[in-house]
C-alpha cells in the first residue's frame, strides 16, 4: 500500500485526473443515452458537444437541424443533460465539502451534514411548503422561492453550529461535532413540529420525497448557482492544501507553525455551508458522499490534500452521475429518490470503516 500511495504521489497523480475526467464524460454521456427511450452514444455525443460549444462560443460544429432541434434534442439537451450536469456538480461538491469537513474536525467519520446542514435544510424546505411561504415568496423569488427557502436553512443550521462551538473559548474539532449533533436535533424537531401540525398529505408527500433527494426536476437554470459555489471552493480550497495536511497533524504542531486553528475552522466551516447548502437547495438532502467518497480516495492515495482534493472531486461526480442512473432504472419506468441509493452504497462502508477501526488519520 505504502508503494503504491507514494506512486500515485509521485508519477501518476496528474495521469489519474486525467484518466477520472474522461471516465466522467463517458459515464455522463451513458447516463444522458440511458432511459425510457435509449439513444446511441454517438447522438448523444453530438448534441451535447455541438450545444455546449455553440453556448460557450456561438460558433457552430456541425448541422443545427441535426443537433439543435428535433425530438432527439429535446430529450438529450433540454430533459436529460441538465439533469446529469445537476448530479455531478452535487457529487464533486459533497465530495469537497467532504474532504475539507474530515481534516478540519479530525475525523474521517465526519461528512458536511455534521453541521446539521441537512436538518437545516429540511426545516427550510419545510418551512416553505407546509405554512404557505412558497406562495407567498414566489410573488418575488419565482421558480427559485424552495431552494431560497432550503439554502437559507442550511446557512442559519451552520452559522448556529459555528456560534455555539465559539462559546467560552477557541473553536476544536470536538466542540464542532456536538454542536453540529444539538442543532441538527433541534433543527430535525422543528421540522416534524411544522409537518405534524401544518403539513397535509400532499405537501407531506412532497418533503419526504425532496429530503430523500431527487434530479427529477433538473433544469439548467438549477445549475448555474452550485456550479458558481463549486468553482470558488475548488479554487479557495486548493489554496488551502498546505493548511489542511497541517491540520491533519494535530492542533499542537499546527499552532507551532503559526496557524491559527480557530480561524481556520470557522473560515473552512462558512465556506464549506455555503457549498453544501447550494449543493442541495435545487435537489433535496443527499447523504454519505461526502462520507464515503473521501474514505475510498484516501485508502489509495493517502492524506494529502494535494492528490486527495481533485481525486475525490471527480470520483464523487462519477459516483453521483451512476447513482442517479440506478435511481432512474433500477423500478423500470419508476424512480428512486436518491438518498436510498447513496444510504445504501454509504451505510456498509460506514460500518466496514467502524468495524476495522480505521476511523483516524493515522
Amino acid at each position: 500500500m505504502e508503494y503504491t500511495k507514494e506512486r500515485i504521489g509521485n508519477v501518476s497523480t496528474v495521469t489519474l485526473i486525467l484518466v477520472l475526467i474522461l471516465v466522467l464524460i463517458a459515464v455522463m454521456i451513458v447516463a444522458i443515452s440511458i432511459g425510457v427511450v435509449n439513444i446511441p452514444f454517438e447522438k448523444v455525443w453530438g448534441v451535447v458537444s455541438y450545444n455546449v460549444v455553440h453556448t460557450l462560443t456561438g460558433i457552430e460544429i456541425g448541422d443545427p437541424n441535426l443537433y439543435a432541434k428535433g425530438a432527439t434534442y429535446d430529450i438529450v439537451w433540454n430533459i436529460r443533460s441538465p439533469r446529469v450536469f445537476l448530479a455531478a456538480v452535487v457529487g464533486m461538491s459533497l465530495a469537497l465539502a467532504g474532504v475539507v469537513m474530515q481534516a478540519t474536525v479530525q475525523n474521517p467519520l465526519a461528512d458536511p451534514y455534521i453541521l446539521g446542514m441537512s436538518s437545516g435544510a429540511s426545516l427550510g424546505a419545510t418551512f416553505c411548503i407546509a405554512t404557505g411561504a412558497a406562495a407567498l415568496g414566489g410573488m418575488v423569488l419565482g421558480r427559485f422561492t424552495l431552494a431560497f427557502f432550503a439554502f437559507i436553512g442550511a446557512f442559519i443550521s451552520a452559522m448556529a453550529v459555528l456560534a455555539l462551538s465559539s462559546a467560552g473559548g477557541r473553536t476544536t474539532s470536538v466542540k464542532l461535532v456536538l454542536s453540529g449533533t444539538i442543532i441538527s436535533s433541534l433543527f430535525g424537531a422543528f421540522s416534524n413540529l411544522i409537518i405534524v401540525t401544518a403539513a397535509d398529505a400532499e405537501e407531506i408527500q412532497e418533503l419526504t420525497y425532496w429530503m430523500l433527494g431527487s434530479f427529477a426536476s433538473a433544469q439548467w437554470y438549477k445549475i448555474v448557482v452550485p456550479a458558481i459555489a463549486l468553482a470558488i471552493c475548488i479554487i479557495y480550497f486548493t489554496t488551502q492544501c498546505r493548511h489542511l495536511n497541517t491540520i491533519l497533524m494535530g492542533d499542537e504542531v499546527a499552532t507551532t507553525l503559526g496557524i491559527d486553528l480557530s480561524k481556520k475552522r470557522k473560515i473552512y466551516v462558512i465556506m464549506t455551508a455555503l457549498l453544501t447548502a447550494c449543493a442541495v437547495c435545487f435537489c433535496g438532502v443527499i447523504g454519505f458522499v461526502g462520507l464515503m467518497i473521501p474514505h475510498i480516495v484516501r485508502a489509495i492515495t493517502g492524506n494529502n490534500h494535494w492528490k486527495l482534493m481533485p481525486l475525490s472531486v471527480l470520483v464523487g461526480g462519477v459516483f453521483m452521475v451512476l447513482a442517479d442512473i440506478a435511481a432512474r432504472t433500477v423500478l423500470g419506468g419508476a424512480e428512486l429518490p436518491i438518498g436510498i441509493i447513496t444510504a445504501v452504497c454509504g451505510a456498509p462502508i460506514f460500518a466496514y470503516i467502524m468495524i476495522k477501526k480505521t476511523y483516524s488519520f493515522a
